[in-house]
């Protein structure tokens, strides 16, 4: 079924944000939109939950979303995280990534505060009005303590220009309510489930293993796409343990930031209050690179 945002289908790659000495270390972050563009992702999504958003300054999460913008120069699509759990803050952000020249906006559900079902869709509706950019509603009530339910996203894709739900709930069951009832396009926010959603209509996947690995999580979807479900399978076993690890060794993005600096793409710096892996967790996490194949 042809869904409302079909551009977007296929692999977005959560960005982490570089850090040197706690500052934003903007060469390495054009480094690695360049990897990105180069692996042929379908779209970029910075200063999202990976992207580390919640320490950015607003000042760094303006310029952060600039320069991925000015780096990729059109070859791929930008969706910047530009939710806050102040309607009025997401406004601003909204705002100033739609005049960067963003192509759609990732929108968290507001955090902390706890809305109702009703300030849920009023936040989403304003800010919906507020630009003709596509806007995906990003769902993770693990982080932000509520559920967008099933008959708020109905109402919500009543909205035109709310096109896409990044659906980080951890249920086929939520999922499959999307998809069966509305035209959004529908893309997974867990790795590990992104074969699982796309059985029950999904289009693809916000990834962050797909930082290191986009070719593969690529492969995955297009061998799906094409019908070839044994090599959609084969993809899915072979990543999923590394994905599981990526989840369940520690918070996101403790995990994949370790990944990139063993594989020297990134120096594995975080910004408080997140802190690094402990070395039991490390030589985990450097061993299930290791089994996946990469050099580490």
């Amino acid at each position: 079924m042809k869904t409302r945002a079909e551009a977007f289908a296929g692999l977005t790659v959560a960005q982490t944000t570089p850090f040197k000495n706690d500052e934003v270390d903007y060469d390495v972050l054009r480094q690695q939109v360049e990897f990105l563009v180069q692996s042929g992702v379908t779209c970029i999504s910075p200063c999202g939950t990976t992207g580390e958003s919640p320490t950015l300054s607003h000042e760094e999460h303006e310029k952060v979303i600039a320069v991925v913008i000015e780096q990729v120069a059109g070859r791929v699509k930008v969706m910047p995280g530009t939710g806050s759990n102040s309607t009025r803050e997401a406004l601003r952000l909204t705002n100033r990534a739609a005049k960067y020249g963003a192509d759609a906006l990732l929108i968290v559900a507001p955090y902390y505060n706890k809305p109702t079902q009703d300030g849920m869709y009023e936040h989403f509706r304003i800010l919906a009005e507020s630009t003709e950019l596509p806007i995906c509603v990003y769902n993770i009530p693990g982080r932000t303590g509520r559920n967008i339910e099933p008959d708020t996203i109905r109402r919500l894709a009543e909205i035109p220009n709310i096109a896409m739900v990044k659906e980080a709930t951890g249920s086929l069951d939520q999922c499959s309510q999307i998809t069966t009832t509305t035209d959004l396009t529908v893309l997974s926010g867990d790795d590990s489930l992104t074969l699982p959603m796309m059985s029950v209509g999904a289009k693809g996947v916000v990834s962050v293993v797909g930082n290191i690995l986009p070719k593969d999580m690529i492969s995955l979807m297009n061998a799906y796409q094409a019908g070839r479900m044994e090599e959609a399978f084969e993809w899915h076993k072979k990543l999923f343990g590394l994905c599981r690890k990526m989840l369940g060794l520690s918070t996101n993005p403790i995990p994949i930031k370790a990944a990139m600096k063993m594989l020297g793409r990134d120096s594995g710096e975080l910004r408080m209050p997140m802190t690094p892996l402990d070395a039991a967790d490390e030589q985990k996490l450097c061993q299930a690179l290791a089994d996946y194949g990469l050099n580490v």
